[in-house]
């Protein structure tokens, strides 16, 4: 029988497991763990970096919240100060024309608010004369690349006559006009108390005539109008007893009615005015020859001469006429030469007209001649 005998060192070896040089593996557990790991790290980064951003934009939404709050509130400023100055805001893009307006301009015009608006039915709501200079301003506007303002009278869709004044700027790209836009702002009342103020500055209240400031105005521009014929003062004979025998209200409806009739009799007048309490003076053109003119004297006497119906009386009155004709004279100095007519044709008894003659001499006429 064979024996074999072993080497006790051998028989350690043999024993012992062999690991081969190089890197060493972990074994499936191992590896495992270390994904979790890794895996759990990154959703952590994640999950910081989405709370950053997170905290980042709601420290901007806190601003823009507020902005948003802020531009809310001026808005709505903007909106009552746009109301209750009439005041609305429009655009017009070019070159299709396309109108934009805010809530004033739709009320302005009795739209309904938002409706679809078209440029060519809008400007039917405006009359010839200011659609003229509408369409005059605007074309210039934009073919300078520049702006204009307007006072403009319309008509509105429901048949409300307004005055507005539009505002309007041209916006260029590229040096082309691509919109047009300002503001459209209701001056209806403002209107009507400026046309009232100037009527008072330049027409008698009473009487409606010229009153003496637009007298004296004519009078002083007589070289930058049409030449005048001649110059007649009238004064109202027989008025001051009437005032004082009826009283002032009566005798303000008696300077009403000679007025009316003055001026019926004054068709072909440059101007009629009253100068003074019952006196009245009277432009003519040079188109008027001096028969004319004489014709036209005796004709206002005999008008004057019959009664004036006045609240159930009445009134006599007459008329006594100065005629100063036009000449190289200052229009100062025809005033004065009238007013020595008048005074002569006062002095020959009333109710009669006198001519001042270049001499400085007055010629007599009267009512019958």
């Amino acid at each position: 029988m064979l024996i074999i005998s072993q080497d006790p060192q051998s028989s350690r070896m043999a024993d012992t497991s062999y690991t081969p040089q190089g890197t060493v593996r972990p074994n499936a557990s191992a590896r495992g763990r270390g994904d979790e790991q890794g895996s759990a790290d990154g959703r952590h980064r994640e999950a910081a970096t989405i709370a950053g951003l997170e905290a980042e934009l709601a420290a901007q939404a806190a601003p823009i919240a507020r902005q948003d709050v802020s531009l809310a509130h001026s808005r709505k400023i903007f909106d009552r100060a746009s109301a209750a100055a009439r005041i609305g805001v429009w655009e017009c893009s070019l070159p299709d024309e396309r109108l934009s307006w805010t809530d004033v301009v739709y009320d302005l015009f009795d739209l309904p608010r938002g409706s679809v608006v078209d440029r060519g039915e809008i400007i039917k709501c405006y009359p010839a004369e200011s659609r003229k200079a509408l369409d005059s301003l605007r074309g210039r506007a934009i073919a300078e690349r520049s702006g204009f303002t307007l006072d403009a009278e319309i008509t509105s869709l429901a048949g409300h006559r307004r005055w507005i004044r539009i505002t309007a700027t041209v916006e260029c790209e590229a040096d082309v006009p691509v919109r047009i836009f300002g503001m459209k702002q209701d001056i209806t009342e403002e209107k009507i108390l400026s046309d009232r103020m100037r009527y008072l500055a330049e027409f008698d209240a009473m009487t409606g005539l010229a009153n003496r400031a637009n007298f004296q105005a004519r009078l002083g521009h007589v070289e930058d109008g049409r030449p005048l014929g001649a110059l007649l003062l009238i004064d109202l004979d027989g008025f001051k007893a009437v005032n004082d025998t009826f009283g002032h209200v009566i005798g303000d409806e008696c300077l009403k009615a000679a007025a009316e009739r003055l001026a019926g009799g004054c068709g072909e007048a440059e101007l009629v005015a009253r100068v003074g309490g019952d006196e009245f003076a009277v432009l003519l053109g040079s188109h008027l020859d001096r028969a004319a003119i004489s014709g036209m004297a005796r004709h206002l006497i005999e008008a004057m001469a019959r009664p004036l119906p006045v609240r159930g009386q009445s009134l006599r009155l007459g008329a006594s006429i100065g005629i100063a004709f036009a000449g190289a004279d200052r229009p100062c100095d025809l005033f004065a030469q009238a007013d020595t007519a008048l005074y002569a044709a006062k002095a020959a008894g009333r109710n009669t007209f006198r001519i001042f003659k270049a001499d400085g001499q007055v010629k007599g006429q009267s009512a019958a001649a």
